[in-house]
């Protein structure tokens, strides 16, 4: 990976997915810029970063042997020019991602590495909307990213294999351990996940089994970390239902239709534990 200098890495984006890349990338002494253009979801980022440090430090899941890194939090998107890498992790939807980049792109020059945080948009159909696609590559990093440190580095048809390998570098001196896989609409682990949560949703729908039963079962019978439920609560049930949406528009499988009550909680901002409340109630957790 060319050598970044002083060059912080720039995250796009201060959601939950957005902070917690921050606080894995800090964690193991990269700076980074973290963008955001909302005012709202800006305040709220340091006490996000604050709670993934708190939890990251409390389950030994970052660098004992060293400090932090500064981590700015910028509401300008010109913070991006410099920078050797820039990762996207806005809203899991095609305009926003394409429009994120784009503008990023304008900023940066040839060679600086563009990521895409995506869990199901193909990489392909992003990158055909910059003017270097051989600059872009995706990673679906694993919520919490500071815990989980298997991570899908997806190659785009473009994508370059300088580019691959600079990210890979990137990705594993932030302590992930990347596996490259080919361009496809939700991957791997969103296209065999994904319907399989949509299905424990319309289970519980239908009063075949509570949300509890169904992650009891499934992880006592078989040994599913967390349970489907809990799994979708942690991913968020908007992410979720954008990616659903995503695959079912692409292959029109019937299971990635997004179910009944998953749209229903979208619609009633229940939308896992970011906001408090989903398949399971977090407000404790929370205050």
């Amino acid at each position: 990976m060319p050598d970044q200098g002083n060059r912080a890495l720039v995250i796009l984006g201060a959601g939950v997915m957005g902070t917690a890349i921050a606080v894995t990338a800090a964690g193991h002494g990269l700076p980074v810029v973290l963008v955001e253009t909302d005012e709202d979801a800006r305040k709220r980022a340091q006490g996000r970063m604050t709670q993934h440090f708190r939890h990251a430090r409390l389950l030994g899941a970052l660098p004992a042997d060293r400090e932090p890194a500064e981590v700015v939090v910028s509401a300008v998107p010109d913070a991006a020019a410099g920078a050797a890498v820039v990762i996207e992790a806005v809203t899991e939807q095609f305009d926003t991602k394409a429009r994120a980049l784009a503008q990023v792109a304008g900023l940066v020059s040839a060679g600086t590495r563009l990521v895409t945080n995506t869990s199901s948009i193909p990489v392909d159909e992003l990158a055909s909307t910059l003017p270097q696609p051989q600059d872009l590559v995706g990673v679906h990093f694993m919520n919490p990213t500071y815990l989980i440190d298997q991570v899908e580095l997806v190659r785009g048809p473009h994508s370059s294999e300088a580019a691959v390998a600079d990210v890979t570098a990137l990705l594993r001196r932030m302590g992930r351990r990347p596996v490259v896989v080919r361009d496809s609409p939700g991957f791997v682990t969103s296209r065999l996940l994904h319907p399989m949560i949509n299905d424990a949703v319309r289970l519980v729908d239908q009063g075949v089994a509570t949300a509890e039963e169904v992650d009891t079962l499934m992880q006592g019978c078989l040994g599913h970390r967390t349970g489907p439920l809990r799994t979708a609560d942690l991913i968020g049930l908007d992410n979720l239902a954008d990616s659903l949406t995503v695959l079912f528009e692409r292959f029109g499988d019937e299971r990635c239709r997004p179910a009944d009550l998953l749209l229903r909680k979208v619609r009633t901002g229940h939308l896992g534990r970011k906001t408090g409340q989903g398949f399971y109630d977090y407000k404790e957790a929370l205050s």
